[in-house]
């Protein structure tokens, strides 16, 4: 079974406005850097649109309703002071979901053993009613319940290690039976969130690192807390959230991590997914905001996941 890259044109399309740090040039510097020979055995797919239906398993239908009919004709509206719609932004943003919901179908399917979903806008600060961090759907979260209602999934995992705590994905998942939420990021950051004092064993674990911590800190946590509550969990998928912004190199945050400690994580991720799930893994693309470092990290972690 071969690696997928899920990614479609309206995601450029969605407009953030000048000089935003969530921009289409992301998006057009991971793919360059996927456009090489050593990535010529991806399988290229366009993003699918995904059903109101899908969304409304995490999001509240007037939530829904309301974002795609705020979409401007013209310019730029924002949600928050953060989170910018221009008027490619609502298909991008149901692309975006769609692109995860037909990922999980791609393995649970066995049409693909892992895949890479490269989309904007990202998903994870996305709360049931409320748009924030860039975020419009919950992109993983939706992804997460497609394996359980039409794949009758009974263990699903989210890793996320954006250097920002994925406030949607715990608040959407972190209480529902049989889904594990792990998360590594800075403490304090945006949107703080995500508190070791919330961690519920087989249900949830937040690892807030401090300023500055860098490969040390991260391969430790990382390895002896998620990759080992992912071994007792045994998953039948699991879901990334693949944000780029712990990067030494980030703008936005202050964590030190390398090319190589995603790399790394990627690794560790898929030698337990072919421990527990037939391999099964489903990446989407969250933060990283420094172009060079997020291409670099993106080709890293893919060819990874191609392993």
């Amino acid at each position: 079974m071969a690696t997928w890259l899920i990614t479609h044109p309206a995601f450029l399309q969605h407009d953030t406005g000048y000089d935003h740090p969530e921009c289409a040039n992301r998006l057009r510097a991971i793919l360059a850097a996927l456009d090489t020979p050593a990535f010529a055995e991806l399988v290229r797919c366009e993003a699918e649109a995904a059903t109101l239906e899908e969304i409304g398993r995490v999001h509240e239908r007037r939530y829904i309703e309301q974002i795609l009919m705020m979409i401007p004709a013209s310019g730029w509206r924002s949600l928050d002071p953060d989170t910018m719609i221009s008027p490619a932004s609502g298909e991008a943003a149901l692309r975006a979901v769609g692109a995860v919901r037909q990922a999980v179908d791609a393995v649970m399917s066995g049409a693909a053993r892992r895949v890479f979903c490269a989309v904007r806008p990202p998903g994870h600060h996305s709360e049931p009613a409320r748009a924030m961090g860039f975020c419009l759907f919950n992109n993983v979260a939706v992804g997460a319940l497609q394996a359980r209602c039409r794949y009758a999934a009974r263990n699903i995992a989210v890793v996320d290690f954006d250097v920002h705590h994925g406030n949607g994905t715990q608040t959407m998942l972190a209480g529902r039976e049989g889904f594990l939420y792990t998360s590594t990021h800075q403490q304090p950051l945006f949107p703080n969130t995500g508190r070791r004092e919330e961690n519920r064993p087989g249900v949830l674990y937040n690892i807030p690192l401090p300023p500055g911590a860098g490969s040390a800190a991260f391969r430790k946590h990382f390895r002896s807390e998620i990759i080992a509550a992912l071994a007792d969990f045994r998953p039948d998928l699991i879901l990334v959230s693949a944000g780029f912004d712990a990067h030494e190199s980030d703008p936005l945050a202050e964590l030190a991590l390398t090319d190589d400690d995603y790399q790394w994580a990627t690794e560790e991720l898929v030698a337990v997914a072919e421990a527990c799930c037939q391999g099964r893994i489903v990446s989407t693309l969250e933060g990283g905001y420094n172009l060079q470092a997020l291409a670099r990290s993106v080709a890293r972690h893919v060819a990874a996941l191609m392993l």
